[in-house]
């Protein structure tokens, strides 16, 4: 299974499409195999779902989502978690466990980028 973590540095990002980077990791189990950082490509609506679908990811996690990755989201069954805060490979960690759930944290507008981790 891969699991990405929408970050900054090594923290959850408090909002999916305006993440430095995502880390993507590879499991088996309830075992990381591997970890690698991948650059965020860009901002445009509907083009980070369908990119992290590309290269397999299975499980999206991360602070706060828009509506529109949601359901492209739920369309390629990958499985969403937000609402996370702190360091993306615990969270990995805890998810793997199952000690992770996710809050449904949805950002309805843009233009409040940086206020999305209240949720």
């Amino acid at each position: 299974m891969k699991i990405a973590v929408a970050s900054e540095g090594p923290m959850v990002s408090e909002h999916f499409g305006h993440c430095d980077s995502f880390f993507i990791f590879d499991t088996e189990k309830e075992q990381i195999l591997k970890s690698e950082a991948v650059q965020n490509p860009g901002h445009r609506p509907g083009f980070l779902p369908n990119f992290l679908n590309d290269i397999g990811v299975n499980v999206i996690i991360a602070g706060g989502m828009g509506a529109g990755a949601i359901e492209i989201f739920t369309e390629k069954n990958i499985e969403i978690i937000t609402g996370v805060r702190g360091n993306a490979k615990i969270a990995v960690e805890q998810y793997l466990q199952g000690q992770l759930q996710s809050t449904g944290s949805v950002c309805h507008q843009h233009q409040h980028h940086g206020e999305c981790g209240g949720h």
